[in-house]
C-alpha cells in the first residue's frame, strides 16, 4: 500500500466556511485529498432529505468520500439529536463529530445503538468547559457503547500545554475521528498556522496513528485565512504527505 493511503487524509469543511459547497468540493480536490467532513455551513442540519441526498451525490460525483459532519453542538434535546442522526443516516455518514452537553450523553448513547453511527466528541482546549482535552471526553464515554468516542483536536490539546501524542494514545480504543492542525504556541493565545510551521511534532503524531493502525479520518481543520485558505491548506496537506513518504 502506498504511503499516502495508510491514513485517510481529508478536510473538515469548517476550513472552507466562507465558500459554497461546490467551491468547498473543488478546493478539497485541489489540495489532493479524497475525504471530507461537512460543517453545517455546507449542508444545513435542517436540510430536507432530498437536499441531503443531493449534496451527498454532489460529493460522490466529484470523487470524494463523505465521512461525517461536525462539529455539531448537542443540547439535552432528544428531538434535535435524532434529527442530526437522521441527517447523518440520509447522507451516508459514518460519524458525527460533536460536542454534546454532558446531560445529553445518555441520549447520544441510545442513538448510536439505534442508528449504528459513531459519535466522536471534539475537544476545544482553553475555554471549553465541557471537553478541554480529548481525555476529558474519554472519561465520560469509556463506559458507554463503543460507538461513543472521541475526535482529538491536536491544536487545542497543544494550546492547553498537553502532549497530543499522549492524548491520542490515551483514547486509542475510542478514536473515531481526528482533527489535525498546527499551532503557533503551546499556550491559549496560540493560533492555527500552516502545518510544519508551528510547535506540534507532526511526524510523531503521524507515526503514532500508523502504529495504532488508525482507520478513521484525519481531517485538516485549517482555521487560518478564512477568506483565502487554499494556499495554506495545500501547504499543510503537502507537508503531511511529505512526512508520510518517509516514515
Amino acid at each position: 500500500m502506498s504511503n499516502d493511503k495508510r491514513l485517510k487524509l481529508g478536510i473538515a469543511s469548517y476550513s472552507l466556511r466562507k465558500f459554497s459547497l461546490a467551491e468547498a468540493i473543488a478546493m478539497t480536490k485541489r489540495v489532493g485529498v479524497e475525504y471530507i467532513a461537512l460543517k453545517d455551513f455546507h449542508l444545513k442540519l435542517d436540510a430536507t432529505p432530498t437536499q441531503i441526498r443531493e449534496a451527498a451525490k454532489q460529493i460522490a460525483d466529484a470523487g470524494l468520500k463523505l465521512v461525517g459532519c461536525g462539529v455539531v453542538y448537542m443540547p439535552n434535546d432528544q428531538a434535535f439529536i435524532r434529527q442530526v442522526f437522521e441527517y447523518a443516516k440520509t447522507a451516508g455518514m459514518g460519524v458525527i463529530i460533536a460536542s454534546p452537553d454532558h446531560d445529553a450523553l445518555e441520549i447520544c448513547n441510545r442513538m448510536v445503538k439505534e442508528y449504528d453511527i459513531k459519535i466522536a466528541i471534539h475537544n476545544h482546549g482553553p475555554g471549553d468547559k465541557k471537553y478541554p482535552l480529548a481525555t476529558d471526553a474519554y472519561q465520560l464515554v469509556k463506559g458507554l457503547d463503543s460507538r461513543m468516542g472521541v475526535c482529538p483536536d491536536i491544536g487545542h490539546i497543544k494550546r492547553l500545554g498537553a502532549d497530543p501524542v499522549k492524548e491520542i494514545e490515551a483514547v486509542a480504543d475510542r478514536l473515531h475521528d481526528l482533527h489535525i492542525k498546527d499551532v503557533s504556541a503551546a499556550a491559549a493565545e496560540g493560533y492555527t498556522c500552516e502545518i510544519g510551521r508551528g510547535v506540534i511534532d507532526i511526524p510523531q503524531v503521524l507515526r503514532t496513528l500508523l502504529r495504532l493502525k488508525y482507520q478513521g479520518h484525519v481531517a485538516l481543520e485549517y482555521e487560518k485565512d478564512p477568506d483565502d485558505p487554499l494556499a495554506g491548506m495545500a501547504e499543510s496537506i503537502g507537508y503531511l504527505k511529505g512526512v508520510l513518504s518517509v516514515i
